[in-house]
């Protein structure tokens, strides 16, 4: 029996390829708590890292199958989340007694009013932690469905096939880039912590902008 760790993209891309991509983008893209822990840019880029073939080693993984997977994952992952949300999505999030899911569903809140529907729900794909609670948060407050479907679509589709493009790019051109998939991995944390950072020194910004 294979062990999984599901929060460790490597072992996620050993034990089952595209399909592991699939199944942890679903549920990473609106699942709430479940996804909150899950890979999301960790999983896509080295996905397609895997996808590139050197000149001593074939692909390990189809690069038209991650992008299908990553495509679909991302897509019914946020339909879900927005129909958990429309269904006793404010409840759930209430009840939970996870600070940070409280933390990501307020700024969700906050993108949605200051951006607007589609804007946000765009941005919002490309911010770890946000994009995990921004579909149930939709769904809790109303957001038209054919508004969300649409632009949550065009998120999920750009986001995931930018990753995995990325990852598969830097393959094909960087002779055994794959060797360095762990400080890669490191590089794409940083990058996608990123938006966090430079949205909550906004907010501080505005804090004490505010305060007397």
């Amino acid at each position: 029996m294979i062990a999984v760790n599901p929060m460790d993209s490597a072992s996620v891309l050993a034990a089952f390829g595209a399909l592991g991509v699939l199944a942890v983008i679903f549920a990473e893209s609106g699942l709430l708590v479940v996804g909150f822990f899950l890979p999301g840019d960790t999983l896509l880029f080295p996905a397609g890292v895997l996808c590139a073939a050197s000149a001593d080693q074939a692909p390990r993984l189809s690069l038209w199958q991650v992008l299908v997977c990553a495509a679909v994952g991302a897509v019914a992952g946020g339909q879900v989340g927005y129909l958990i949300g429309r269904h006793g999505g404010r409840a759930l999030l209430a009840r939970t007694s996870r600070r940070g899911v409280k933390d990501a569903a307020a700024r969700a809140e906050e993108l949605l009013a200051r951006y607007g529907y589609g804007k946000a729900l765009v941005i919002g794909r490309f911010v770890p932690v946000l994009r995990t609670v921004l579909h149930p948060v939709a769904g809790a407050l109303g957001v038209p469905k054919r508004t969300f479907t649409v632009w949550q679509v065009v998120g999920g589709v750009l986001w995931s096939q930018t990753l995995v493009l990325a990852g598969y790019t830097l393959g094909a051109s960087v002779p055994h880039v794959d060797d360095y998939l762990l400080p890669l991995v490191a590089v794409v944390v940083v990058l996608s912590l990123l938006p966090l950072l430079v949205e909550a020194r906004r907010a501080r910004r505005e804090r004490r902008r505010s305060s007397p």
